[in-house]
């Protein structure tokens, strides 16, 4: 080899370990920046939590206010709700106690009207249709004549006058039930005594009677009889013939009617001291003489 040869491969060892400095400086170089912009970042992101630490307090009070707020609106809304549901059943269960009171206040009216219709004995006398005249023509209307008892010693009467002949009869029977009066029964078939009645043109006479003898007597005294729970009586009418008079004679004879607990209350006696003069005639001869 000649001494360019040599020179000349020297020179490429150099460069070539001029290269391999100049490589390993770069990887070097390349390292510490990398190194350099990892710490960097880090610093960077070091700093960015900080400023985030910083303001993330601020953040989560006013988020934490913010969440108190939905939540206290939440809990008003859900309060009103509440108390419009507590309302409303309320008053679903007010309305349903206050139908069950209407049912059972109808129920209780309905089964005491039943019971005072099955107490009492009504009967109905007359029914008389009466017109009224005017400028258009006539205008009619009913008249009823009603007599109520319950059978034991209890009755009464009454009038009503209504455009039919229901609404009528209802007047006249309540109006009967609220004059009532008491009749002393003997035995609880016929009356004490004899007993006359009047009222206006209308003349009655009543008289007891044994067992057997049945109700004799016209319609309207008749009615009254069955009512009260007479089975035994005779009776005659002697004057005018229209029910309205035949009936307030009856009742006007009725209220005279007395028995002997009656009497002995008011003579101060026993009442076997009066049922003893009944029995014996003699001695109320003697009384006389």
């Amino acid at each position: 080899m000649s001494e360019k040869d040599t020179i000349e491969n020297t020179d490429k060892s150099v460069d070539k370990a001029e290269n391999k400095q100049s490589e390993n400086t770069n990887s070097k170089n390349k390292t510490i920046e990398s190194k350099k912009s990892d710490q960097a970042k880090k610093e960077d992101n070091v700093q960015d939590s900080k400023s985030n630490n910083e303001e993330n307090p601020l953040k989560n009070k006013e988020s934490e206010k913010i969440n108190v707020d939905k939540d206290e609106k939440k809990n008003l809304i859900k309060s009103k709700q509440n108390k419009t549901l507590s309302a409303k059943d309320e008053g679903a269960k007010k309305k349903s106690i206050s139908n069950s009171d209407k049912r059972n206040s109808n129920e209780n009216s309905s089964k005491n009207s039943e019971k005072f219709q099955n107490e009492f004995i009504e009967k109905l006398v007359s029914i008389n249709r009466v017109a009224k005249v005017v400028k258009g023509g006539r205008r009619f209307s009913f008249a009823a004549l009603v007599v109520v008892g319950d059978g034991n010693g209890m009755v009464g009467h009454g009038k009503g006058k209504a455009k039919e002949v229901p609404e009528a009869i209802k007047k006249a029977t309540d109006e009967a039930k609220n004059s009532m009066i008491r009749v002393p029964l003997r035995q609880g078939r016929t009356l004490h005594h004899d007993i006359k009645g009047r009222f206006d043109s209308g003349n009655v006479f009543l008289r007891s009677a044994p067992s057997g003898t049945g109700v004799i007597a016209g319609g309207p005294m008749r009615a009254v009889f069955e009512a009260l729970g007479i089975q035994d009586i005779v009776a005659k009418s002697i004057g005018s013939s229209n029910p309205h008079n035949m009936v307030r004679a009856t009742f006007e004879a009725l209220k005279v009617v007395s028995s002997p607990k009656i009497i002995a209350s008011r003579r101060g006696l026993k009442v076997n001291e009066i049922t003893k003069r009944r029995k014996n005639p003699s001695s109320i001869e003697n009384a006389k003489a």
